[in-house]
């Protein structure tokens, strides 16, 4: 018994002793010296377990149901692995130039990352807070890693205090719900909890339960703390931020609202609707008076994981397949914008404010060009993929039965488009100012801004097959 369970978990198992390694290997290697080698390293081992991932068998738990490996978990654990080894390959260079690309850094990207992969498959409420607890502690150093930089210190501190407050409101809520249903496992919270309406006490557990998992979400009203930490941050650790952490907290939404409460739809499907609404509309509306481009990506990811927010608030099977697909489309979107802003520079510092994109086009056509379809796709413009993400996770709340929803979101992005078409605009009929941009002479951003920009044309022909695993994943979490 134990043998087969350790085999369910070897991918966690190689990628921890990795982190270990590479850990030892830093610090007896001369640090820092060996950052760019170990950065590679801990990329190429994430593809790998990846590929792994993706072709073991599934269907089987883990320690008596404490970890599973199903469908579900294997789309959600190979999206977290191949968004944090692009994203790492892309910063590396930023990194290296500002000299903050420490033997740390990659250290702690595959520690946050074998928290998330812990996340998704969580069966239990240990599990659950085990992996949540993994990765965050890695992410709040992560935020703070340029320790010469005011705002990267302070930006750390948020969100460990934030974090901190989030974590002890998951907990209290696990505390609730284990003391009304004797367990912490979820297939027997979900006998507990019953079907129709759960009783009020276990109720209380699921809120808190929400409550702090949608803060690891950046979901209003939970958001506060994600405009600081997205600026304060070092470009590749927000670009970090915007794509596999998500992954795995919505992931993990998903998980433990169908694995524990799917017989009490009803209760939460209120709470989270009402949490999705109001961060498509909060953060459509707040985006639209900034010019840090970051900040405007943060007030971006609070209205994509409302929308994210609404297919899983379906209820349905369906309503969790058009959350796996706009997770997918969203993080695509957020490595070719963030390959984008970090090639942002003049005279060899960083640019944020939007407006230093003043015909840009005439500059470098390329490259506006291709920003111009991933910012065409973030607004749900068609043909682009995009628009078939939000279509999806409309359809699936107007099936649920939540139309009023489907039309709060319509209305959310119509609003939200402004200011990506700002961004547009600003590009290719902004009057100059300033100096022009600097050129960017990196091949690895352009291939990445490239592909992520052609996949937005390409991918609306059949979403590359994800439609189908998508399905088959979240049939095997919707019972």
């Amino acid at each position: 018994m134990l043998q087969s369970d350790l085999n369910i978990i070897l991918p966690e198992i190689v990628l921890a002793i990795y982190a270990m390694v590479a850990l030892v290997l830093g610090v007896y290697l001369g640090k820092d010296k060996v950052a760019g080698i170990l950065s590679w390293a801990t990329a190429a081992v994430f593809v790998l377990l990846g590929l792994w991932i993706s072709i073991r068998p599934t269907g089987t738990t883990a320690f008596h149901g404490m970890y599973n490996n199903d469908a579900f978990a294997q789309y959600a654990q190979v999206g977290i692995l191949f968004s944090a080894a692009a994203v790492l390959v892309m910063g590396l260079e930023h990194m290296a130039r500002r000299k903050v690309l420490h033997f740390e850094f990659p250290v702690l990207i595959a520690l946050a990352v074998l928290g998330m992969l812990v996340m998704v498959s969580a069966g239990d409420l240990i599990t659950l807070y085990m992996g949540v607890e993994l990765q965050s502690l890695a992410l709040y150093v992560l935020a703070s890693i340029r320790r010469d930089f005011l705002k990267s210190t302070e930006a750390g501190l948020k969100y460990f205090v934030l974090g901190s407050l989030s974590s002890g409101m998951l907990l209290y809520g696990a505390s609730l719900v284990y003391g009304f249903s004797g367990t912490t496992l979820f297939s027997g919270i979900i006998e507990a909890a019953g079907q129709g309406h759960a009783p009020v006490g276990l109720l209380f557990g699921i809120v808190f339960m929400i409550a702090g998992l949608a803060f690891k979400i950046s979901a209003v009203p939970f958001h506060m703390w994600t405009p600081d930490v997205y600026e304060g941050s070092p470009t590749p650790v927000t670009a970090f931020f915007a794509t596999a952490p998500k992954f795995a907290a919505m992931g993990l939404f998903a998980r433990l609202l169908y694995d524990a409460f799917g017989g009490v739809v009803g209760d939460w499907q209120q709470v989270t609707a009402m949490i999705a609404f109001l961060s498509m509309v909060v953060g459509s509306v707040a985006a639209i008076g900034q010019t840090n481009i970051k900040r405007l990506m943060s007030y971006s990811s609070i209205a994509h994981m409302g929308y994210a927010l609404m297919g899983l608030s379906a209820g349905t099977a369906f309503g969790v397949q058009s959350m796996l697909l706009y997770l997918s489309i969203y993080v695509t979107m957020n490595i070719g914008a963030f390959a984008f802003i970090m090639s942002m520079e003049r005279d060899g510092q960083p640019v944020t404010d939007i407006r230093s994109l003043n015909v840009y086009a005439s500059a470098s056509p390329g490259r506006a060009l291709a920003l111009l379809l991933l910012l065409f796709s973030m607004a749900g413009v068609p043909p682009f993929i995009g628009f078939f993400a939000k279509i999806y996770v409309l359809r699936a709340a107007y099936e649920g039965g939540l139309v009023w929803l489907a039309i709060m979101a319509v209305l959310a992005s119509v609003v939200g488009a402004f200011y990506y078409l700002r961004v547009v605009y600003f590009m290719y009929f902004g009057k100059s100012s300033e100096e022009p941009l600097d050129e960017s002479k990196n091949p690895v951003l352009l291939g990445f801004l490239t592909v992520s920009a052609a996949i937005m044309l390409i991918g609306v022909v059949n979403l590359f097959g994800l439609e189908g695993v998508a399905q088959a994943a979240a049939a095997s979490l919707v019972q």
